[in-house]
């Protein structure tokens, strides 16, 4: 048995008990099951068209645009047109924030469901700059807003209108003009229901209107960046298709994004599943062809560009970056002593990694051997949605002997925890009055005890475990629930997450040492996303879609190899 947890013959997943820890989680790394990339291949392979119908921004970079995405009709499905229809401002720049409480923003977006009207620009128009504080209609899917990066945004109009291009080093240590700041979907502020598209091939797949806006708001702001520059100088330069392709879309988020790990148990368990299914599939090939050995190789030498130009002011980030650097040597080194042509290849490199390197190491290599394996694991994406709104029924007939059982096999390592120690239960999740988001607060130093979330799955288990020790092995659960209706909620949870290995954090999210930055790199690594540079304990900065091709590429580009890019030169 190898070291994590898997003979080379075999083609198990590796435990819940190693993957759901959330030192790993906040470790993973994007891949060929990112939900991004799962976008490009599908428009790639179905021929999606794109159209700018309209540009109407002024010298000041203030006006409207519409962007539009329409599918090929594959499958037998009538085509679909999707519009990002967007609102440029001139925002002063002592209003820009990267605070979900701000009220104003340099760009403001929705992803309208179809072609819309001029009266329907015009009701956005009165709505969308607003976000939180308008309403949308069900004919959008997405609501969202950005700002112009202080560094980059302005130094790039600027140096095109004087016929230059962008310095290399500025766009490869930034890397985006604009950066969100939230792109709300399912229902938000009145946006369409998960419910009304989910059936949709295109929208099947997690969050692929939310990664359509972003991609579509991407080319919106090069456009943007290029307009302003032209209206500023006739002979302005554009920017070379290669070093244009430098740039993403930034995002900043923070710890309203964190619960969702811990409110979407079965899509969490999908996304993960998938994830070791894909993993499991590639350890139990039992060679490698020299194709898939060099393909591999490559993606090795790209991915240290990639961790080269990643840089991050966060102490904990940067000493991640220092071991994953050495990581890479180590990897470079086994393999200049092992190699791949052997046996059960991915299996014992696996293997070596878990007993070698860090666990940012660790994951960045499990992304790295899927990357050979696209006719073997992109199919997986198809099994990563869920419906998570159909109510779960708590089976009240079931034994209280079994009912413990089931709480030992899921939350065993909770039931080990001293929850009477303030180290162990020393913060509370609540939602904050004034913009509903949620919160995370002391809970030993704040009265927020009474307004807790049921955030801490492993604490309200090992509570409910307690008082099951107290009654008769033979009793029901029905009858503990008459009599403890407190537990209801954890009792219908172990429904659900007793049959998905992957639906549960592993760990306290409410200790005092809790990370909820680890919560966050998780799902955004599942978006994507890249250069997770966090600027505290509880927010992150990201790029989305870096050194992918633009919808008038796409035809011609590689779907999935945009996520490591050439180097460009500097010169």
């Amino acid at each position: 048995m190898s070291a994590a947890g898997m003979s080379g013959s075999g083609a198990a997943r590796r435990s819940p008990e190693l993957v759901m820890r959330l030192e790993r989680m906040g470790s993973f790394h994007q891949c060929r099951l990112s939900f991004m990339r799962t976008l490009l291949r599908r428009m790639k392979r179905e021929g999606w068209s794109f159209g700018r119908p309209r540009f109407e921004i002024d010298a000041k970079g203030v006006g409207t645009a519409l962007y539009t995405a329409t599918t090929s009709g594959a499958d037998g499905e009538p085509p679909r047109t999707y519009t990002l229809v967007a609102f440029a401002h001139d925002l002063p720049a002592d209003q820009r924030s990267d605070r979900v409480i701000a009220t104003a923003w340099d760009a403001t977006f929705a992803l309208h469901d179809g072609v819309p009207t001029d009266a329907d620009i015009e009701r956005l128009r009165a709505n969308v700059p607003l976000q939180e504080s308008g309403r949308v209609s069900a004919s959008e899917l997405t609501l969202s807003r950005a700002n112009r990066s202080v560094r980059l945004f302005s130094s790039v109009v600027d140096s095109l209108a004087a016929g230059r291009q962008p310095k290399v080093e500025d766009v490869e240590s930034i890397g985006y003009a604009m950066r969100t700041t939230a792109v709300y979907g399912s229902g938000k502020f009145g946006a369409a229901d998960r419910q009304a598209i989910e059936d949709r091939p295109e929208l099947v797949a997690p969050f692929q209107a939310e990664m359509l806006t972003v991609y579509l708001i991407r080319t919106f702001v090069m456009d943007l960046v290029e307009h302003m520059a032209r209206m500023a100088s006739p002979d302005a330069a554009v920017i070379e298709p290669s070093l244009r392709r430098r740039f993403g879309v930034g995002n900043s988020t923070g710890l309203g994004m964190a619960p969702f790990l811990l409110t979407h148990p079965r899509l969490i368990n999908n996304w993960i599943e998938a994830r070791e299914e894909a993993l499991a599939r590639v350890r139990a090939l039992p060679s490698a062809s020299e194709a898939e050995i060099s393909m591999f190789l490559a993606s090795i030498e790209a991915s240290r560009r990639t961790v080269d130009s990643w840089h991050s002011e966060h102490p904990i980030q940067q000493a991640k970056l220092t071991e994953l650097r050495a990581d890479l040597d180590m990897i470079d080194q086994r393999l200049a002593e092992v190699s791949l042509n052997a046996a059960d290849p991915w299996d014992e490199l696996i293997a070596w990694a878990h007993d070698e390197l860090s666990v940012e190491g660790q994951e960045l290599l499990v992304s790295l051997v899927l990357e050979p394996y696209g006719p073997l694991v992109d199919e997986l994406t198809d099994t990563m949605h869920a419906d998570e709104a159909s109510p779960v029924p708590i089976d009240g007939s079931r034994p209280v002997a079994d009912v413990k059982a089931m709480v030992d096999q899921v939350y065993g390592w909770a039931l080990a925890i001293d929850w009477q120690s303030a180290e162990t239960d020393a913060r509370a999740w609540y939602v904050s009055e004034e913009k509903l988001e949620p919160r995370l607060g002391e809970r030993h130093d704040e009265p927020i005890g009474d307004y807790e979330q049921p955030l801490q799955p492993g604490r309200d288990a090992a509570r409910m475990y307690a008082d099951l020790d107290t009654w008769d092995a033979e009793a029901t659960l029905g009858d503990f629930l008459r009599r403890h209706p407190e537990h209801r909620h954890i009792a219908r949870r172990l429904e659900v997450v007793v049959d998905a290995p992957y639906a549960e954090i592993r760990d306290n999210t409410i200790a005092a040492d809790m990370l909820p930055i680890d919560l966050l790199r998780s799902k955004l690594s599942f978006f994507g996303a890249t250069h997770f540079d966090p600027r505290s304990d509880r927010w992150v900065r990201i790029n989305m879609f870096r050194g992918a091709p633009f919808p008038h590429e796409l035809v011609d580009a590689d779907p999935d190899a945009w996520v490591y890019p050439e180097p460009l030169a500097t010169t």
